[in-house]
């Protein structure tokens, strides 16, 4: 059996991170992840500035479309807002940002063990996986975690509990598109069922992501969009539509044992303010700053996320009512409001 100091489970974007941030905080480190890089995620692709920050932190600068702000559309009103101080973001492939998280961990001399992990020992100094046996393990498996469920720290599934009924369980999907890119702002088109977050990752491609209740269609629901889709009428599809979902997820809490939940793992609201992987790099940050410290994780986990969790569940709760169809008009409207609740999010 082989040993390391960090077991990450897990090798997205997060996972990557923090063995990334155990190797520069002088630890060994191993991922485990079945799949081969990169790796594909329906997600927004939008790196806004606080997360573009964060990933050059790590030494990892991918290329892509610079991101200037934010736009809401509801087909009749328009909503803009440019990130204060002259911040900027990047819209990045999720396989060109997986491909440059990963070169960065084996350059620094992360272990990679190619299996999935279906139970996990603990002991009083260490804990097993995969033939691995580590100080601490960080959980990055994502939103349906094999390891958040086998050490008892997951919730009720939304729906059984009350936290979320089937009726207003989310789900996510995704597609690219080969056309110029037309702004330089991440638009969100709010129609009737879906929003629509229109990335431009290149000069000449774009990602169009859904984001709407459970079984929903993705060419009917970019049709409900008629701004979008006229301008998408005549581009070119890259690859197939890619999902993900259902996106409210939650834990009990992000430690057990010498376990610590990372990412989506270890909580998840929902995609509507773009801000998964800023809060998920700097839930990893604070994982490996505090292995040696259960409660301190804890804490720095919910500062981290605060803001996040607070703004995004006011809006998902929005989003999912009768006062849906005031979000584009109430920004309109308000835009010094609109502007601060962008840019806190976007830091």
């Amino acid at each position: 059996m082989s040993r390391t100091d960090v077991l990450v489970v897990g090798g997205g974007p997060v996972g990557l991170a923090a063995a990334i941030e155990a190797r520069l905080a002088g630890l060994s480190a191993v991922v485990v992840e079945p799949r081969t890089a990169p790796v594909d995620k329906a997600c927004g692709e939008g790196l806004m500035p606080g997360a573009l920050a964060a990933v050059q932190r790590l030494g990892v600068d991918p290329p892509g479309h610079v991101l200037a702000g934010i736009s809401y559309r509801d087909g009749r009103r328009v909503a803009d807002h440019r990130f204060g101080g002259g911040i900027l973001g990047r819209g990045v492939r999720r396989t060109t940002l997986h491909a440059a998280l990963h070169e960065r961990a084996v350059a620094l001399g992360v272990g990679f063990v190619d299996a999935r992990v279906d139970t996990v020992t603990q002991a009083v100094d260490a804990v097993e996986a995969a033939g691995v046996r580590a100080r601490w393990m960080l959980a990055c498996d994502g939103l349906h975690s094999t390891v958040r469920r086998i050490t008892g720290l997951e919730t009720a599934r939304p729906g059984r509990a009350g936290r979320a009924s089937s009726g207003t369980q989310r789900f996510g999907l995704r597609q690219h598109y080969r056309v110029e890119a037309w702004t330089d702002l991440v638009e969100v088109h709010w129609a009737a069922r879906v929003e629509a977050y229109v990335t431009p990752v290149a000069d000449d491609v774009v990602g169009v992501a859904l984001l709407g209740p459970r079984g929903t269609d993705y060419a009917t629901g970019l049709a409900s969009v008629p701004e979008l889709a006229a301008r998408l009428a005549a581009a070119e599809p890259l690859g197939g539509v890619r999902g993900a979902g259902p996106l409210r997820q939650d834990a009990r809490r992000r430690t057990a044992g010498r376990v610590r939940l990372v990412g989506d793992a270890s909580g998840y609201v929902d995609a509507l303010t773009g801000e998964g992987l800023r809060v998920g790099l700097a839930q990893a940050a604070a994982a490996v700053r505090h292995l040696d410290d259960p409660e301190a994780y804890e804490r720095a986990w919910a500062r981290v996320t605060r803001d996040y969790r607070v703004l995004t569940q006011g809006l998902v709760a929005a989003a999912t009512s009768p006062a849906r169809r005031a979000i584009v008009p109430l920004a309109t409207h308000a835009p010094a409001l609109y502007g601060a609740v962008v840019d806190r999010l976007a830091r």
